[in-house]
């Protein structure tokens, strides 16, 4: 790094003179002598950038690309409209961060507030935050919202993404809360077992709407069994999903939830993705992170503004409930840049054309010799079950086609969106055929 500050020798000498020290060493003067590093690290030789961008494409080479996509389990490859990439990368919005200095940003808090607006649209519910970290964050600071004194453990949905699990258990655990797994019943939440854990010291119920499995919960008997109780819903939901099914305001839910990947946003070997938040206009006040509200300026024009900020650790720390004050601004602008060239109409044809194709991927595989492991409704996901797991996955792959994740047990979690055609769904099945001997 030293070539790149902009300081020079003397100026720095300088500087700790200022400080009154003799030397950069003095700097530790307070560490101690056994952690200090006496040698230098052992970094390789500095590369010109033609050397760095042709070991870049050799370590790029390493990766296997397919180009045929059968698996989800919460991230999806969704066709991306060329517009998307061109209006997130203009200079004037280039930013993953929301400005500090907000409201001389009137660019970026705009398409902040229209974000806002399309989540609002898309889950039905009240408020909308600029967007939090991941879909995983965002369940965890969901399940925080609900949370008061009296009411601290959490029921969590044995069928939501193990993956979104983990992150409200480390969340839980450092602050003390207990979470307790309902059990799943044929691959659903089961509402009898839900029903006898509710209790007085529940604050919420986090459900997935699709679920892990991809199957479509009660949400209404799951919505009236927890506020019959006191408690709250947490619904994490497919974004695409929203275009064709109930939305979370529509079955009553108190927060709705997400991982906002399918809204435009690649692949991208797991990230940068954003987590969308909204909630009830009850709970709004709880919501974390960054809200954008529309008022007008002195001259009663349009204008935007960074508000209900007092939730914020960094302003009001010792009544903070999250330590979020950040965003998602650049993921959330192609979010909002997708769903405007979607449009309702686009987004129902592409959540149609995810739910026909699995529906047909499922029929095929069923064919070639594979179980349906759950007889219930799903979305664009639904499990098999079988012999030879590792054959057919191999033989897939060989064939360009990245077949569902492995659950074990000789299960498998298939996914498909519209970016699947017949012919690859066709050529999955006759492998499958093949390996099975079927």
């Amino acid at each position: 790094m030293g070539s790149y500050v902009p300081n020079t020798s003397r100026q720095q000498e300088e500087m700790l003179r200022e400080c009154g020290l003799k030397g950069f060493n003095d700097l530790y003067r307070d560490v101690p002598e056994t952690v200090l590093l006496k040698d230098k690290l052992a970094l390789p030789e500095g590369m010109s950038e033609m050397e760095v961008i042709r070991h870049m494409e050799d370590l790029a080479g390493m990766n296997t690309v397919y180009r045929h996509i059968l698996r989800g389990a919460g991230a999806y490859n969704h066709y991306i409209p060329s517009i998307v990439g061109e209006i997130a990368g203009k200079e004037t919005f280039r930013t993953a961060y929301t400005p500090y200095q907000a409201e001389i940003s009137q660019g970026v808090l705009q398409s902040i507030f229209e974000y806002q607006t399309d989540i609002c649209e898309l889950t039905g519910m009240d408020a909308s935050n600029a967007s939090v970290y991941d879909g995983a964050v965002a369940a965890a600071e969901g399940c925080e919202m609900c949370r008061d004194r009296k009411r601290s453990r959490i029921l969590v949905s044995s069928a939501v993404d193990p993956k979104t699990v983990k992150v409200v258990r480390t969340y839980s655990f450092g602050r003390d809360v207990e979470v307790t797994m309902v059990p799943e019943k044929d691959g659903a939440t089961d509402l009898d077992a839900l029903k006898e854990m509710l209790g007085p010291d529940v604050s919420c119920l986090l459900i997935q709407h699709p679920n892990y499995f991809g199957i479509l919960e009660d949400m209404d008997s799951a919505v009236s069994l927890v506020h019959e109780a006191g408690a709250k819903v947490v619904v994490s939901c497919n974004p695409i999903s929203l275009a064709v099914l109930e939305t979370p305001g529509e079955y009553g839910a108190d927060i709705a939830v997400g991982e906002g990947q399918p809204l435009g946003i690649p692949l991208s070997n797991g990230g940068p993705y954003l987590g969308f938040m909204a909630s009830t206009a009850k709970m709004m006040r709880r919501l974390p992170g960054r809200i954008v509200g529309q008022t007008v300026d002195c001259n009663g024009k349009r204008a935007y503004v960074l508000t209900l900020q007092a939730r914020e650790q960094h302003i009001r720390r010792e009544k903070a409930s999250s330590n979020i004050c950040s965003n998602e601004a650049l993921c959330a602008l192609r979010a909002s840049a997708y769903m405007a060239a979607m449009g309702p109409e686009g987004l129902e044809k592409a959540a149609v054309q995810c739910t026909s194709k699995a529906h047909y991927l499922l029929e095929r595989l069923e064919e070639a010799g594979l179980k349906r492991t759950y007889e219930k409704e799903f979305f664009h996901e639904f499990v098999t079950e079988g012999p030879k797991t590792d054959e057919i996955l191999k033989a897939l792959s060989g064939n360009g086609i990245l077949g569902g994740l492995p659950l074990g047990d000789g299960k498998i979690l298939w996914c498909a969106t519209e970016m699947n055609t017949k012919e690859e769904l066709d050529e999955t099945a006759a492998i499958v055929k093949e390996v099975l001997g079927s």
